[in-house]
């Protein structure tokens, strides 16, 4: 199952407002790439395919396709301000080589 945190939602749901997408799913997807790294895109789709995983996270319905589930599974996915006044979505995957998870302290 896939995560989203409080922050990624309320964007998430803004953003489908702002762009008249209210209503449909959001899609997540992940790629593995030649040398390992994950590639990640995600959008609202309004082709959701059979074998398609749904479930939802913080009011927003994800879809997610079998073959990235894989990849996804036990993924956050947060909003955060990286740089002063620069938000960004960031993938907390467990399963991505290049995950490093936070310091506890």
């Amino acid at each position: 199952m896939i995560t989203l945190t409080p922050a990624a939602a309320k964007q998430t749901l803004a953003a489908a407002k702002q762009t008249n997408a209210e209503g449909l799913p959001l899609r997540i997807a992940v790629q593995r790439q030649d040398d390992g790294s994950l590639h990640y895109g995600m959008g609202f789709d309004d082709k959701t395919r059979e074998d398609d995983l749904h479930f939802s996270s913080e009011g927003v319905t994800v879809v997610v396709s079998p073959v990235s589930m894989e990849l996804l599974k036990g993924t956050v996915l947060d909003y955060v301000e990286l740089e002063p006044g620069r938000f960004h979505f960031v993938f907390m995957n467990p399963n991505d080589p290049a995950y490093r998870p936070a310091a506890q302290d």
